[in-house]
């Protein structure tokens, strides 16, 4: 087996980045901490980045590139019924609930939330990296709707934005709250909806 190769001056910064802006947000985050966190020289940093707001763009990608990866493998994918798939998305989700919430809260969630108006260019990579995870949850919600509710008029693009919302917003109280508890519940309730959303004799709520 090849030996895996240590982690470039780059991605050491895009680590401390993914760390540092989800625990105490991208204002309050400076060059010097990020290459504290990461363990290398600022000459390296200005070396790979132009400025914070060059690496804030590029530790959108890099986190959401991380967030692919983990999804695609995420054993929610192997039920053959879509809404089996995405009520184990959600589940999958609860269960990344664990540890610090610096660990399990959104990057491109913080990064909106400050830059929206001041920093139009992270704001922009923010959306297109959100739009690609949102996207993925687009085939099992049409696949669910064309099964269990072919009448109904809602439509799958509105769901699964409101799914990343109810994501977003458990994010938001459990820092607020300084805990997981309040997303917990948050998911439990979401799972609940998704169910009463698409009956079907067999399934039965979460408790």
């Amino acid at each position: 087996m090849s030996p895996v190769a240590a982690p470039t001056a780059r991605t050491k910064l895009l680590d401390a980045a993914l760390h540092l802006v989800r625990a105490q947000g991208y204002a309050a985050t400076t060059v010097d901490e990020l290459c504290a966190q990461a363990g290398v020289t600022k000459g390296a940093f200005f070396h790979h980045f132009k400025s914070k707001d060059e690496l804030a763009v590029a530790a959108a990608r890099h986190f959401s590139e991380m967030a692919q990866g983990l999804f695609a493998t995420a054993p929610y994918h192997a039920p053959e019924d879509p809404l089996d798939r995405l009520l184990g998305y959600v589940d999958f989700r609860d269960q990344l609930l664990g540890g610090e919430l610096a660990e399990y809260t959104c990057l491109l969630g913080t990064l909106a939330q400050e830059t929206y108006d001041s920093h139009p260019h992270i704001r922009e990579a923010v959306e297109q990296e959100l739009a690609v995870h949102v996207e993925g949850l687009l085939p099992d919600i049409a696949a669910e709707k064309k099964k269990y509710a072919p009448k109904a008029a809602r439509t799958p693009d509105s769901l699964r934005y409101y799914i990343q919302s109810v994501l977003q917003g458990a994010f938001i109280f459990a820092k607020a709250r300084q805990g997981a508890d309040v997303a917990h519940e948050a998911l439990t309730h979401l799972r609940n909806y998704l169910v009463l959303l698409f009956p079907r004799t067999t399934t039965r709520s979460k408790k």
